[in-house]
């Protein structure tokens, strides 16, 4: 089944989360270039009205140009650019499914990891806690600690700063320093952009704590879905020498993998999960809440 067929079999819900929801839209729109409000509706299972609504909350946030009857998707052009936390984590899910699911085989048991804020990086956490394995983990992320806390033979330690206004993670002091005082088995990190062998941020807090996480660890495993491969966020980070292993899925551009490997980088395509199966999983979830 393609990528539209995918869309057109997903549940018709009006009760979806508005991130869900404006998530759906977004898939919509990426795949099909541009959408109206009937064709938006029938996909996310919601009125015209709601659509409507939808469509201006994206819209002042820089996902969307509207049209007459309809929207198309725009390409962030800020460095600065950052997605609201719900809708990001819905975004692409699939493909962080996936991308977690590999990732988290590379660990074994009575590693120490360092895992950051991103959402691939979540997807991770979840897809370790199937395995059943004992881990010493490090974040700044809370909706990760809130995760691992429950995680039977999981220690969990977190290393301390300041949240950030609608952002569920830590930055600055005293986690900064902290930080750099370990010497971890394994760092997972994501990225707001990767650009040629440049890995970039949206903001200075988040980067100069990956910094810190990648110079801690002996290994540092790259989580990225294809849409990262893209113009640079505000801030560098670090080169692609200092990541040991990239992880992305098969949408990633063919010149942008070439690029990584042309300087011997080991990078792991995935193929995603169904669309489909994820969001009916999504939608159970939230019926058994």
């Amino acid at each position: 089944m393609n990528r539209q067929g995918e869309m057109d079999s997903f549940p018709k819900r009006v009760e979806l989360l508005p991130a869900k929801r404006r998530a759906l839209m977004l898939e919509q729109l990426r795949i099909n270039g541009a959408a109206s409000i009937q064709e938006l509706a029938d996909t996310t299972g919601g009125s015209q009205s709601t659509v409507r609504r939808d469509l201006e909350h994206l819209v002042e946030r820089g996902h969307l140009e509207r049209t007459h009857g309809g929207a198309y998707l725009l390409q962030p052009s800020r460095a600065t650019f950052e997605r609201e936390r719900l809708l990001n984590a819905h975004l692409r899910l699939a493909e962080k499914v996936a991308i977690g699911r590999e990732a988290a085989s590379r660990l074994a048991a009575g590693d120490s990891v360092i895992f950051d804020s991103s959402s691939t990086v979540m997807e991770a956490v979840r897809a370790a806690a199937e395995r059943d394995i004992p881990l010493t983990l490090v974040t700044n992320s809370l909706e990760i600690a809130d995760f691992a806390a429950d995680v039977k033979f999981w220690r969990l330690i977190m290393p301390g700063g300041s949240i950030r206004p609608g952002y569920r993670h830590l930055a600055g002091e005293p986690g900064e320093s902290f930080i750099r005082s370990l010497h971890a088995d394994l760092c997972m990190t994501g990225a707001a952009a990767v650009t040629g062998t440049l890995l970039t941020d949206s903001t200075l807090e988040v980067a100069a704590l990956k910094r810190a996480m990648i110079s801690s660890a002996r290994r540092t495993l790259l989580l990225v879905d294809s849409s990262k491969f893209a113009p640079p966020g505000f801030c560098t980070f670090c080169e692609i020498s200092q990541i040991h292993e990239v992880i992305t899925d098969d949408g990633a551009n063919e010149e942008s993998v070439a690029a990584l490997r042309a300087v011997e980088t080991n990078v792991t395509l995935v193929k995603p999960v169904s669309a489909a199966r994820l969001l009916k999983a999504n939608v159970e979830e939230e019926d058994e809440g």
